[in-house]
Formats: C-alpha cells, sequence, structure tokens
C-alpha cells in the first residue's frame, strides 16, 4: 500500500459508495492502461500508484493493459520499458493483457452494429466530415452514407478489413446523434483503415479500432468494476456507455468510468510528444536521461520509489486540474533517503590537504556511521591519513566571522576525525592553491572521550584520504 493513504479521496469514496450499494467486494477489479507509445513519466505515476494502491486497500486484481490501437506509434520498447517502471515502483499486476488481445472480438461486435442499422461506412475525405459534424452551437449534418444499406455497409467493411482500400479512404462510423451536444457522439468513429505492421499482430490486420470503442469493451471483457481516467476524458464517459449499453449482458457486471485532475509539474514538460522530439532530436540521451521527467529519468537521478510513491499520496487525487509545485517532490527524496541512504564522503572540487604534525605513513581506519537518522543502519569504516582533499570552496585565505570553514588561524574538525588549524598555503605560478598545510590536535579524535575530542568548533568538513580516493563516473 502507498505509504500515506488517504481514505477520504472522492475515488474512495466513490468505491465505498458502490459497496454500501450492494456490489460485491470480489468484483472489484481496476486496471492501468498505458499505450506503449513512450516512456511513462511523474504524471502517470499518480494513475499508477492510484489503481495499484487501490487494488492493495480492497485486496483487488489489478490489471496491465496496454492500449496498442496504433501500430505507428508503438512498440515493444515501450511495452518492456512500462512493466520495468511499474515493477520498480514496487507494484504487481494480476494480469497482463492487451488491447489487441480483442481484435478480433471487437470487430465481431462491429459487425454486430452494422447488422443492428448503429454503423455504418464512410467514404468522405477526414476535412468534410469535421465540418459535418458542426460546433458545440450548432447541429451537425449527416453524411450523405449515413443512411446506406446495411449490406453494403457490411461488404464495405469487409473490404476494409481485407486490405482492398488505402489508408484515410474510408472509416467505420457509429450511428448516434448528430444534433448532440456532446460533440463525441456526433457519429464517431469506430475503424480506420492503417496498413502497418503491429508489434504483436504483425500484418494480421489493417484496420484498427479506436480509443472509445476499444476502451469501454476491453473494460467489459476483463470485468473491470472501476476505470478511473484523467479529466480529459470526461466527456468521453457518454459515449464510454452508450458503447457498453450495445453489448451489455445483465448477466456480467457493468464498469464504471470515472474521472480524476491529470499530475501536472511546475517547471516540467510533461508531454510524451515533446518528450519524443528531444528523444529523437538527440537533445538527451534517451528517454532514461536523468534530466527527463520520465521515471526511468528519475531512477536514474537518484530518485527511489518510496519517494515518488510518498509524492503521489502528498499530491493527492482532485476533480480539477492544478500544478503540483517541483519542490514537492524534491521534499520527498529528500525525507526518503535522509532515512534510508548510507552516508559516503565524496569531493566534487579537490584541494589538498596536508596534516604537517600526523605521522608519515600512518593511515588509521575511523568509524563512521551509515545513517545518523537510523540507529540499526550499522557503521563502516573509512581510511584516515595525513595527506587529504577537501573541498576547495569550504577553504578561504581570509575571511569574516560568519564563515564557519577553513581559514588560516582558524580551527574547523574533520568529519568523524581530527580537529585542523590551517597554518599557511602553498600557490602555483597563476596564484591558485594548490595545497593547504595544517596541523591537528592528535588528542581530539571523535569519538574517544578525551576532553580534546569533545571540544566545539564551529566547523566540520567532510573530506577523503588522498590514497584511498576513487575518482567518481562523472570525473
Amino acid at each position: 500500500m502507498t505509504e500515506a493513504h488517504n481514505s477520504h479521496n472522492f475515488i474512495e469514496q466513490i468505491i465505498e459508495g458502490d459497496l454500501l450499494d450492494g456490489m460485491p467486494s470480489d468484483k472489484l477489479r481496476f486496471r492501468f492502461p498505458p499505450e506503449p507509445n513512450g516512456y511513462l513519466h511523474i504524471g502517470h505515476a499518480a494513475s499508477i500508484c492510484l489503481n495499484f494502491g487501490l487494488g492493495q486497500r480492497h485486496n483487488a486484481p489489478v490489471n496491465l493493459r496496454f492500449d496498442d490501437t496504433n501500430p505507428a506509434k508503438e512498440e515493444q520498447e515501450y511495452v518492456d520499458a512500462i512493466k520495468n517502471d511499474i515493477n520498480w515502483l514496487g507494484f504487481e499486476w494480476d494480469t497482463e493483457c492487451y488491447s489487441s488481445d480483442y481484435f478480433q472480438q471487437l470487430h465481431d461486435w462491429a459487425i454486430q452494429l452494422i447488422e443492428k442499422g448503429k454503423a455504418y461506412v464512410d467514404g468522405q475525405a477526414a476535412t468534410i466530415m469535421a465540418e459535418q459534424k458542426g460546433t458545440p452551437t450548432t447541429i451537425g449534418v449527416a453524411s450523405p452514407h449515413r443512411d446506406q444499406s446495411i449490406e453494403e455497409n457490411l461488404d464495405l467493411f469487409q473490404k476494409m478489413k481485407a486490405g482492398a482500400f488505402e489508408e484515410g479512404s474510408y472509416v467505420l462510423r457509429a450511428k448516434i446523434d448528430m444534433s448532440s451536444p456532446n460533440m463525441l457522439m456526433r457519429d464517431p468513429i469506430l475503424y480506420r483503415i492503417l496498413k502497418k505492421n503491429h508489434h504483436r499482430t504483425g500484418s494480421d490486420w489493417c484496420i484498427y479500432p479506436m480509443y472509445d470503442w476499444t476502451h469501454g469493451e476491453s473494460d467489459y471483457i476483463e470485468q473491470i468494476s472501476h476505470s478511473f481516467c484523467t479529466l480529459e476524458f470526461k466527456p468521453h464517459r457518454e459515449l464510454y456507455d452508450w458503447f457498453l449499453d450495445q453489448i451489455y449482458d445483465d448477466a456480467k457486471l457493468r464498469p464504471k468510468q470515472r474521472e480524476f485532475a491529470r499530475r501536472n509539474l511546475s517547471y516540467t514538460v510533461m508531454s510524451k510528444r515533446k518528450l519524443l522530439e528531444l528523444v529523437q532530436s538527440n537533445k538527451v540521451s534517451g528517454w532514461d536521461d536523468p534530466r527527463m521527467p520520465t521515471i526511468s529519468g528519475l531512477r536514474r537521478r537518484g530518485y527511489t520509489p518510496a519517494s515518488i510513491r510518498k509524492f503521489s499520496d502528498l499530491s493527492g487525487i482532485s476533480k480539477r486540474d492544478s500544478i503540483t509545485d517541483v519542490s514537492l517532490l524534491e521534499f520527498c527524496i529528500r525525507e526518503d533517503l535522509n532515512k534510508t541512504a548510507t552516508r559516503v564522503m565524496g569531493v566534487l572540487d579537490p584541494v589538498k590537504l596536508v596534516i604537517t604534525n600526523y605521522p608519515d605513513g600512518k593511515v588509521e581506519m575511523l568509524t563512521a556511521e551509515n545513517n545518523p537518522e537510523n540507529a540499526n543502519a550499522g557503521t563502516h569504516q573509512v581510511p584516515f591519513s595525513g595527506e587529504l582533499y577537501i573541498e576547495r570552496e569550504d577553504f578561504k585565505e581570509e575571511a569574516g566571522n560568519k564563515f564557519f570553514r577553513l581559514t588560516l588561524g582558524k580551527e574547523v574538525r574533520l568529519k568523524n576525525a581530527y580537529i585542523i588549524k590551517a597554518e599557511s598555503v602553498v600557490k602555483d605560478g597563476s596564484g591558485s592553491i594548490t595545497e593547504i598545510r595544517c596541523t591537528t590536535d592528535l588528542d581530539s579524535k571523535s569519538g574517544t572521550g578525551t576532553e580534546a575530542s569533545t571540544r566545539k568548533v564551529k566547523g566540520t568538513l567532510h573530506w577523503v584520504s588522498i590514497q584511498h580516493a576513487v575518482k567518481s563516473r562523472s570525473s
């Protein structure tokens, strides 16, 4: 279950209301239905955490269904990446499904619609059909093909399926209501011709169902109880229900579509189309570039599954579109890493520090906590010697009273080690400091219990022993 679940969000209220109205709890089933046309991003994490979180809370199965109805944009690479991201976030699906699993059933139901006089084949240009649909304030104009005979529609649809026509020459449309105030109900397209190989079905099909025809019917086949979509699909709900009306059997559970607000993040591109442009134009190294807001990019940047689940919980589920500040995401990773990350020391911009009174050649192992926030995290050993690297910005030859790091004549503590005092510097021909020479109080080692070891100084610096230092990958 996600970490900070809010049982009062409206999605939970819908489910609880249905259970109170008599829906058996063992009929609950949810689904996450991504289209495999790109990698998932932080916005998709909201839907992942919502659906799989509901499954965990109600002990209900959650299907992973790939909406693979557009072979022009979909690839197996994206399928594999999506599965990997969901697993990495800590979720498991009950059944792996594909809309393409239902191509034959969807086709057969489309035939039934034609036979009932509720669908027809239209051969007009797309621009003409768009004009005929009218506007939200004017009613549409019926297609001249709307009243073709059932026999003619069946024949044309069979020829579409057989590959007799070119792409864009014919579509199958539902016959609903050209005067409906909902533009989506004005004879929407059910099938279009696409002569492209599908990543699963190959060249078996050259007609492919549209999203609206596929969505609800797939929910029905899988017996999904609650189909949660983002807000842009709210106008589609009427069409979702109309399509279900055409095939619904009282003996089966009828899915219910409900909508929630999409997750938007400040200063962040959330469009898969625009992210794809960045990848294809080589502006980034790939979908998992650490600068990308994809789940795989965040993973490479150092985000943890727990931090993303926490972010989804804190962001909440809303009925209205809004923008979540990216600082909340950053807070979640800081909080998680602070509790879980093993502490190590690294120096990004090193300058050499020599402790002149530390015994030549001596190396000692100092004990450091793995995580000071977790008493059970244990400790590790850190090698210490008389020649170290510290951060260049942690030293100034001269500094005011508000500079609490190392400066000439003042003391600081080396973390888990000794108190040192800067005595002099060595510079190269350009005046750049190449070495800081210090002395130490050899009785001041941390943790020894001596009076010197408990003496307080205002600054503590991290460091690495030069002879034991390992270069980071980026350097």
